[in-house]
This record gives structure tokens, sequence and C-alpha cells, in this order.
């Protein structure tokens, strides 16, 4: 399957570059290039793209700015940065961008970076690293360490097999990330990584308690408006 891609770069050198590289590469075709984000968002809304490779230095907004209104799209597609800059790979990472790539890429690197961009994915691309803070570093976070995820006022307490990390993406930004990694949304506080069940307990009222498997054996309240769902998703 060849995948729509869109350049975004203020430089025509940059985007003449990375257009080659992707023929190299293959299984892209261009469809688009744009300078800027005003130009980028008329040619989103206008056209279906499966991926964006987008620089993140550019006047007006930003790459990183412009992939924040993304989560407004009906279709939503993947992001790959191309930029000069390491340090801004934890920015973005929280927009969910498929790769960060540094220039100047190598074909090899690039064609790695579109393999992961499987057509079951291509419309909300599977991620595999959430940013968190904790003790005022910025750190990612592997999703597969997550046991369970509460909810606190507009931020989120992600919590691991001892650990906890706060992340300033809403719990229902989680939710809408982390649904094709096996998370749940049993709660309206709570999203529970579902390969880390243990128990499933039935409590008073038809509602349902989760014991996880790691060290404490944490448990979660399921509400009983979702105990069906969660069965299902349990095959129970």
């Amino acid at each position: 399957m060849t995948l729509k891609a869109l350049v975004v770069d203020d430089e025509a050198p940059a985007r003449s570059e990375l257009r080659f590289l992707l023929e190299e590469a293959g299984g892209v075709e261009v469809v688009g290039e744009a300078s800027n984000a005003v130009e980028a968002l008329q040619l989103i809304r206008a056209i279906p793209y499966d991926v964006v490779f987008l620089d993140i230095d550019m006047p007006g907004l930003s790459g990183v700015q412009l992939a924040e209104t993304f989560s407004e799209l009906e279709r939503q597609p993947s992001i790959i940065f191309v930029t000069a800059h390491s340090e801004h790979a934890v920015k973005a990472f929280e927009v969910a961008a498929a790769d960060y790539l540094v220039k100047p890429v190598e074909v090899e690197r690039l064609r790695q970076a579109v393999s992961r961009l499987a057509p079951a994915e291509v419309a909300g691309a599977k991620i595999e690293r959430v940013p968190v803070e904790k003790a005022g570093k910025k750190l990612l976070l592997q999703v597969e360490d997550i046991y369970y995820i509460m909810a606190k006022d507009d931020y989120s307490y992600l919590h691991t097999d001892g650990e906890r990390y706060l992340s300033t993406i809403s719990l229902a930004q989680l939710e809408k990330k982390l649904e094709l990694s096996g998370f749940f949304r049993v709660h309206r506080r709570y999203l529970v990584n579902l390969a880390r069940v243990r128990e499933v307990v039935p409590m008073y009222g038809g509602t349902l308690l989760l014991t996880l498997n790691d060290r404490e054996g944490n448990q979660v309240p399921v509400s009983r408006r979702r105990v069906p769902a969660l069965k299902k998703a349990l095959g129970l």
C-alpha cells in the first residue's frame, strides 16, 4: 500500500531533498508540499493524507503547534518530524508523532520510519511511548510499562510497577492515544492496561473491582456503565 504524504518545510531545497529520499525509500507518494502551517492546514483539510512529514522551526506556527491542531481533524494523519534539531523530541512525542528524524536523513532511516506506518495504523498511529514528568525531568515512558492511569483535574497520573508519573495530557486524550495499545476506560477517572489485570472481582450494585499484577496489587474500580463493555473486552 502506497501512503499519501504531505511534506511541510519552509525551505524549498529541504522539501526537494526529502521528496527525492522518499522516492528512494519507497512506499510513499508525495502528493502535496507546503512552506508554512497555513498552507499545510489548507491542504490537509482538502485531501486525506496518510502521513505528514513536518519540519519544526518554521515562520508563524511551529511544526509542533501545527501538529497539535490535527486533533481537531476528523481523519488525523500520522506525523513524522524531520528537523535539524534533536532537542524537540520529547515535545514531538507529546503530539503522538510516529517518528522523529534528524537532518541529514539517510534513506534507510527514512525507510524504517515509513515501515512503522502499517496500513491498519495510518488513521491513528499506535504509540510506543508517552511523555511524562517526574522530579522536574521530562521522560518518555514505555506504554507497556503503564499499569493504569488516573485523572487528576486536567492532568493525569501514570502508574507503573511501584512508580507514579505526571502527564499534562488529559485522560480523555490518553484514552484516544492508547486505544490501539490495549487500554480500556473503566471509569470516568481511570484508564487500565488490560494486559496488567490479574483478577476481576464482582462488587455490590453490579460494579467490578480490578486487581492488577503489580507488586502492590493495586485495585481499580469499574463503573456499572462500563461493566458490559469490559467483560466483552476481557472475554468474560
